[in-house]
């Protein structure tokens, strides 16, 4: 009997049953389609030891006028600059004392009493202390002298700190040290740590760890935050203006780099900058148009006050940094969203800004003066998922809606058509989609897209859409933040603490990566009668591979008599046999005796070093009876 070939359609189907997708691959794990046959991802290592603090949920890569090749790493914690492996924190600091900081230690405990009038600071927070004296014990000036995060809130006027001395070690106060005063000393304190998670509810316990409100400023015990129903996860924008950098946190300030100044300098609010001129103070998302020069920022406070709107978008004049007064005389200005009840994101393509609300999309150009940009509707009715979720591929831009994805590419927002649909939404956790980020890997011309499964807090699993094939597929991986090469050799995601070179190797930085592809059942026929299989040529090519030993994957052929049978066999007899075969390199033939009604094809690799591409595998299958 004539060999039969497995040619299965590409990509991943999840939206009919397993029987109705016959010729289809039904699931998947660390594989793309990137032609139309399925192959294992390519692997990660760390971008270099060192760590950040926090979870990063933003990255920006540019390049100085020098070459030094910058990333901006923005976490719930802090913000950093990213250079050769090295991550330099230039977090802005929020508030200094001078001269009249106080330490109060007890013999036999390592916490700290500290004393500052009008603090501002909450649980978390990072604060650095200089010119103070020693507590007379084990408490000396250097383990008062340095970094410290913020173990719990007193009260307004004091907060506790656990002592360490410059390595990092717990240090305890001896009876010298009880009942010390100390001396007078310096703090500054950073901004205010952000949420790594959306709590929701009102009141004590709703805002920035039990003590901020969604836009930064801090609430006393017995108060009541005003974060309405939820307060959102610590989100970071960020752009280059020139070789300097903007960056500004979610419903935060606006903050510049300034790159003269050294990586030993920290970002200052834009605002205090010489010559400022009604800069906003207060944002959801800063950037700088590349045509026309424009520094913008959406969700902005209105001019002269300090209320934030969400709807409202200011623009400084063309080329300036610190220039958003309105004049006759330059082209700052402002504009308002008619539609939704907030921003969420704005994504730069190359012909226009599109901008989305909570329900609506709009395009914003450079139409010239007077009135410098123009505001046009494209679509209403539509959702996204977080202000993480869009990218931009050429001229289209594609996102994570609630229960759908989408696309624009010139006329208005569609529906993207979705075969894993279900798969991704009834597994998901909408409480934390905020989390949501996407991210281009244009090399494989694909868009993942990083989300918390239902059992999660935290991005765990993935979503890729293929846009040369359109096709989709999906797998398990924790990252929270992605940036395309480009500037670097290798896409670049955040998850851990480190940053990983993506597409660099075929492993799990070390370690061997599980990558797996199964087909939906297919049958002869009807699928009525008995099929007995004999025989398996595979049809594998196991390039790119870097395993010391002869790479190797698993065929694994599964017979079944309905629809509702397992794959194993059972007591009752109701379905059938598995067969599992490693293959080599050089297998020619794989010999096998399977019986049932139906069957599928699954192909798994769990060995380190190893690379593979599945072809048309063929099969000896003929009818048979059931004995």
């Amino acid at each position: 009997m004539p060999l039969t070939s497995l040619k299965f359609k590409p990509g991943i189907n999840r939206e009919i049953t397993s029987y109705s997708n016959e010729g289809g691959y039904f699931d998947c794990e660390k594989v793309r389609f990137y032609t139309p046959f399925p192959e294992k991802i390519g692997g990660w290592v760390k971008h270099s030891s060192n760590t950040y603090v926090g979870v990063a949920r933003a990255l920006h890569n540019y390049v100085a006028l020098d070459g030094s090749n910058y990333m901006g790493v923005g976490t719930h914690l802090k913000y950093y600059i990213e250079e050769s492996g090295v991550f330099t924190d230039i977090t802005p600091i929020r508030k200094t004392s001078t001269n009249s900081v106080t330490f109060a230690a007890t013999n036999g405990s390592s916490s700290i009493t500290v004393t500052d009038s009008s603090h501002g600071a909450v649980q978390g927070d990072f604060v650095t202390f200089a010119g103070a004296a020693s507590l007379g014990g084990l408490i000396i000036a250097n383990v008062l002298n340095q970094e410290y995060e913020i173990d719990s809130i007193t009260d307004a006027n004091s907060f506790v700190i656990t002592a360490k001395d410059t390595s990092g070690s717990t240090v305890t106060a001896n009876g010298s040290d009880s009942g010390n005063g100390g001396s007078g000393g310096d703090a500054s304190y950073q901004i205010n740590v952000g949420l790594n998670t959306t709590v929701g509810g009102n009141g004590w316990g709703a805002g920035g760890f039990s003590g901020v409100n969604s836009d930064l400023s801090t609430f006393g015990w017995g108060e009541a935050a005003n974060t309405g129903t939820t307060a959102t996860v610590r989100l970071w924008t960020h752009d280059n203006f020139g070789e300097d950098l903007l960056i500004n946190p979610r419903d935060g300030g606006v903050f510049y780099w300034d790159k003269s100044d050294g990586l030993t300098s920290r970002a200052v609010a834009l605002s205090s900058e010489s010559g400022a001129s009604d800069v906003p103070t207060i944002g959801r998302q800063v950037m700088v148009s590349d045509i026309d020069r424009h520094i913008i920022v959406f969700g902005a406070n209105t001019l002269g006050t300090t209320v934030q709107d969400p709807l409202l978008i200011r623009f400084g004049s063309q080329e300036s940094l610190v220039d958003f007064t309105p004049t006759a005389t330059n082209t700052a200005g402002d504009l308002r969203l008619s539609s939704g009840s907030e921003f969420i994101q704005a994504v730069e393509t190359k012909q226009q800004i599109l901008v989305f609300t909570d329900r609506s999309l709009f395009s914003m150009r450079f139409i010239g003066p007077p009135f410098t940009f123009g505001l046009q509707e494209l679509s209403k009715n539509i959702t996204i998922m977080s202000s993480k979720s869009a990218v931009a591929v050429d001229e289209s831009v594609l996102w994570m809606g609630k229960e759908n994805f989408y696309i624009f590419n010139g006329g208005k927002a569609q529906q993207l058509p979705c075969t894993v649909r279900d798969k991704v939404f009834l597994d998901f956790n909408f409480d934390q989609g905020d989390k949501v980020c996407a991210g281009v890997n244009s090399q494989w011309s694909e868009v993942w897209w990083f989300y918390p499964s239902a059992s999660s807090n935290e991005n765990d699993k993935y979503v890729i859409f293929n846009y040369a094939n359109q096709t989709w597929y999906y797998g398990t991986l924790s990252r929270t933040a992605w940036h395309d090469r480009g500037v670097r050799q290798y896409p670049i995601a955040a998850g851990s603490q480190y940053l990983y070179d993506h597409e660099n190797g075929n492993d799990d930085d070390g370690s061997a990566m599980t990558a797996s592809v199964e087909s939906s059942q297919m049958d002869i026929g009807d699928g009525f009668q008995f099929n007995f299989i004999r025989q398996l040529i595979p049809d594998i090519t196991f390039e790119g591979s870097t395993s010391e030993e002869n790479p190797t994957v698993t065929f694994t052929l599964q017979a079944r008599n309905g629809p509702g049978s397992a794959y194993a066999t059972n007591s009752s007899g109701a379905s059938t046999r598995t067969a599992s075969t490693p293959v080599e390199q050089f297998t020619d033939i794989v010999d096998v005796r399977l019986r049932g009604r139906a069957f599928n094809m699954k192909l798994e690799s769990t060995n380190q070093g190893v690379s593979w591409k599945l072809g048309t595998p063929r099969i000896d299958i003929r009818p048979d009876g059931r004995r």
